[in-house]
């Protein structure tokens, strides 16, 4: 039983001055299917029998978002409304949009054009739900289906077989049958869809609250044409002590648990991938994979510049996928020497990748290695409590302190102060600019 529709005033008022001016106005797609499962639609999006010169002469505030695909944006009250025209779509020549679109004034030839049925219902607030392609059935079913032929749909723009992946892992529906073998028959079509989209795609799915859903993309094959680099470790198996699932399985175990940030689940999935080719046997028949890290860092590189990571996410990854399988000893200079080389942010973010990656290895061994992960972070919050130096901000002693009793400024004076840093991150004592001068007094003779 649907709880009372709550529609915010300015979309009612949008549907009520259509209306008024004789044309048809409804709410449409992804803000309905929200509306069914009892959830808070983000966006409200409309559809009208006017056309879009029509719509902006009925509303004073408005700018074109698709004008020559029937879209205008409607701002009320400082809120912005899609609006898109009743429309046809002609033949689709690149697997991604339509060469041209033809307006109509009938809603169901325009919801007929829609990717899933559940995505092609119409609302209005005094006729109630037009559903003619059975979505809310599909969505009480929890099923992804496709409108009309799902291969055609699929040929018409590929990025409708991503979508109905992402769909399923934030919603936890299935996808029906035939969508299904269709997104197998054309998964190579998601070649033609642009590096920006697919990852655009993929954050969501790594965002989701199913991400185990993230298995379709390699059931399906369309991992393969997007990720080959993550595709392959689904089929290299770790026959190892701290192992009990193949890297990719043992990837997904760790993408689950691992906080929902996106840094951290892209650095999870990349953090193995250099596994495969790195794969040896010793004589007990144990795998080993030796130089996988470097390999890994090569390769998420690769990818990153391929799916254009801008490059501050980038350098964060890079930098958690190369010291993810460092271990770090248990004592105060240890952690400062890693605090020292990647910062705190980083460091702090190391702690979680290495937890996920515990986690979703052999379960035997996971509280020994989560306990020295807490060991860590506790030898951490001392030295952050303690005040103690790690960098060479936090130095008693600077350049000009160097300069000033006769060091030439130079190369020689970075390496002294790197030198001393060494000393501080093993002896906290001995950070006071007055012992370490007496030391360079001394050491240098001056």
């Amino acid at each position: 039983m649907l709880k009372k529709i709550d529609i915010p005033r300015e979309v009612v008022e949008i549907i009520s001055t259509l209306n008024a001016n004789g044309y048809e106005g409804y709410i449409v797609g992804g803000c309905v299917r929200d509306i069914l499962m009892g959830r808070t639609p983000m966006d409200w999006d409309l559809t009208t029998s006017a056309k879009p010169e029509e719509i902006k002469r009925l509303f004073k505030r408005t700018y074109d978002t698709g004008i020559a695909h029937g879209t205008v944006t409607v701002i009320l009250n400082n809120k912005h409304f899609e609006i898109t025209t009743y429309r046809i779509e002609g033949i689709y020549e690149d697997h991604r949009r339509p060469k041209e679109v033809t307006f109509t004034n009938d809603l169901e030839e325009d919801l007929s054009r829609r990717d899933f049925t559940m995505n092609a219902i119409a609302y209005h607030p005094k006729e109630g739900f037009i559903d003619p392609t059975g979505g809310i059935e599909d969505i009480w079913k929890k099923s992804i289906r496709c409108v009309g032929d799902p291969n055609k749909r699929f040929e018409e723009d590929a990025l409708r077989m991503l979508r109905g992946i992402r769909f399923s892992s934030q919603l936890n529906f299935t996808i029906e049958e035939n969508t299904l073998k269709a997104i197998n028959t054309n998964a190579h079509l998601i070649s033609y869809i642009s590096a920006e989209r697919i990852k655009e795609e993929l954050d969501k799915i790594l965002l989701s609250d199913y991400i185990h859903k993230f298995i379709l993309l390699h059931e399906t094959g369309i991992l393969k044409f997007i990720l080959p680099e993550v595709d392959r470790c689904f089929t290299v198996e770790q026959n190892h002590p701290h192992h009990v699932d193949n890297v990719g399985i043992h990837t997904l175990k760790a993408l689950e648990v691992v906080d929902k940030i996106l840094t951290l689940k892209w650095t999870i999935l990349f953090h193995d991938i250099g596994k495969p080719e790195h794969k040896t046997t010793d004589e007990k028949g144990i795998n080993h994979f030796y130089g996988h890290v470097e390999k890994s860092v090569e390769l998420a590189e690769k990818i990153m510049k391929r799916l254009k990571f801008d490059k501050k996410s980038m350098n964060h990854i890079l930098k958690l996928i190369k010291w993810h399988d460092n271990r770090i000893k248990e004592d105060k200079p240890s952690v400062k020497e890693v605090l020292y080389h990647i910062g705190e942010e980083a460091f702090l973010d190391l702690l979680k990748v290495q937890s996920a990656d515990a986690k979703a290895q052999n379960p035997v061994y996971y509280q020994e290695k989560e306990d020295k992960l807490k060991n860590l972070y506790k030898i951490y919050e001392e030295i952050k409590i303690n005040n103690e130096c790690f960098t060479l901000k936090d130095l008693a002693l600077n350049g000009q302190d160097l300069i000033q009793i006769g060091i030439k400024e130079g190369k020689r004076i970075g390496e002294m102060l790197e030198h001393f840093l060494k000393i501080v991150i093993e002896h906290p004592e001995f950070n006071e600019k007055e012992i370490l001068l007496s030391y360079v007094k001394e050491k240098y003779m001056l």
